[in-house]
């Protein structure tokens, strides 16, 4: 999971100026289409890996979603070579980059069925601060590439430009190819009952004779389709946290683009952090108050951080009047909106103006949301989001039971997938449009509406061997 993360966000910076090198033709509305094939990919392909998983060796699936991968990471690299429509070869890469991600669900589904009960929760954890991990040094890793430049070198043998853009992609392709040595080489086949006890695993015809056979029983459905729809508010929220901030930062308080990524890529580092923090805190506090009352208090902390985010008072934010074309709301794009995270305010000669624009017909009489208040806002997201997507898929592993998990595993992932593609273009649209004040007060009746769903499901959210009886809880 550590190799995977950081081979996705080892390339996440510089896929917009990559983009616009190999394709002027692409505009901010197709990188929308860049970033969202890759969960588009993801949400295919997890459910397809599942399936495989339950019923071959798990090595399959995971060897293969890997290389695609690094051929999604090969095809990457040679972007420049086609002589028209470059673009479209980057979002086919990127969409098989995200089938090849599609092996989350096989990941999980192993964990879920190598571990007892009380291990559960501690191995989810372990598993979620690797990805967290990866996600955080990615970034740290591109950027150590910068120095090698846009130009870079070209090996004329086999037609490849080494440069600050394909650099990155050509370590991810390495580190796929260790991911499958380290697989063949350590991975085995490993399922045990909810009591620790050894059980027979689907993914091989022979079992000794001492093994334990699976325990019989319904899977609560409802309780399935709760947790999957809990774990899409989790990631949706989030996700578009994580696309609002930049544009929110330079509307609020007229940061320049520079600034801003400076800023909030600080501030993601710095959330990445606290998040390995509480999967080490949540792995204590669970064996104490259950995996349940963790998940409602982080529902309850990402409300409250986003409440804080609503604007109050009489200050206005200051105003770009230096953009004013028109007195119409603009229609704005996922890609636009994001696009702060890639421009260098040095593509102009002369310095953007900042604040917030007039173009924005709310800017004109929403209140200015004071630094004190985003700041304490991002910590709590912090602190409430990595409790609810631990919790939420610990919980789903227990609800299953012992037996193979690939399916709904490759379900929960895709939800997860289909957040990450909505919630950005919910909140793009809605921001734009409306302001802050709406758009964090959406948010606030969503999680209300969350907060709901798992207080009427609550009693039904319990391992499967303790409803049957099998295990006390």
């Amino acid at each position: 999971m550590f190799l995977s993360s950081v081979g996705f966000s080892i390339v996440i910076l510089s896929i917009w100026p990559y983009l616009q090198k190999i394709d002027p033709t692409a505009d901010t509305s197709f990188l929308g289409w860049v970033i969202a094939s890759y969960s588009l990919g993801q949400m295919v392909a997890s459910p397809v890996f599942g399936l495989w998983s339950n019923y071959r060796p798990r090595k399959e699936p995971l060897i293969v979603s890997i290389l695609i991968s690094v051929a999604a990471n090969c095809l990457y690299a040679y972007l420049h070579i086609p002589a028209s429509h470059n673009k479209y070869y980057m979002l086919v890469a990127r969409g098989l980059l995200g089938i090849g991600a599609g092996n989350v669900a096989v990941v999980r589904s192993y964990t879920a069925g190598a571990t007892s009960l009380q291990e559960r929760t501690s191995s989810m954890a372990n598993i979620s601060m690797c990805q967290a991990l990866g996600f955080i040094l990615g970034p740290v890793f591109q950027t150590c590439f910068a120095f090698i430049g846009e130009k870079g070198v070209t090996w004329d043998v086999i037609k490849l430009q080494i440069n600050m853009y394909t650099t990155p992609v050509l370590l991810s392709a390495f580190l796929g190819i260790l991911n499958i040595i380290l697989i063949l080489a350590i991975l085995r086949e490993h399922r045990v009952d909810d009591s620790g006890r050894q059980c027979k695993s689907i993914n091989f015809e022979e079992a000794s004779t001492d093994e334990a056979q699976v325990p019989q029983g319904n899977i609560d459905q409802v309780a399935v389709v709760a947790i999957n729809v809990l774990f899409f508010v989790a990631l949706f929220i989030f996700a578009l946290f994580e696309t609002i901030i930049t544009p929110l930062t330079m509307d609020m308080y007229a940061w320049t683009q520079e600034q801003a990524v400076l800023y909030n890529g600080i501030i993601l580092a710095a959330l990445g952090v606290e998040a390995v923090v509480i999967f080490l805190g949540v792995k204590l506090l669970s064996k104490k108050i259950g995996e349940r009352a963790i998940l409602l208090g982080g529902l309850i902390v990402v409300w409250v951080g986003f409440f804080i985010l609503l604007p109050w008072g009489n200050q206005l934010p200051k105003i770009q009047w230096e953009d004013l074309h028109n007195n119409s709301v603009p229609n704005t794009t996922f890609g636009e909106i994001i696009i702060g995270l890639w421009k260098s305010p040095m593509e102009d000669d002369n310095e953007r103006p900042t604040g917030c624009s007039i173009e924005q017909a709310w800017c004109l009489y929403t209140p200015v949301i004071h630094l004190a208040q985003f700041l304490t806002s991002v910590v709590l997201m912090g602190l409430g989001y990595p409790a609810c997507n631990l919790m939420s898929y610990t919980l789903y592993s227990k609800i299953l039971g012992p037996k193979p998990q690939g399916v709904y595993m490759g379900w929960l992932t895709a939800s997860g997938s289909g957040a990450r593609i909505l919630g950005p273009m919910f909140i793009s649209q809605v921001y734009a449009h409306w302001g802050p004040r709406w758009a964090f007060s959406l948010v606030c009746g969503i999680i209300v509406l969350t907060i709901t769903l798992l207080g009427v499901v609550y009693k039904r959210l319990i391992a499967l061997s303790v409803r049957y009886g099998r295990i006390q809880e």
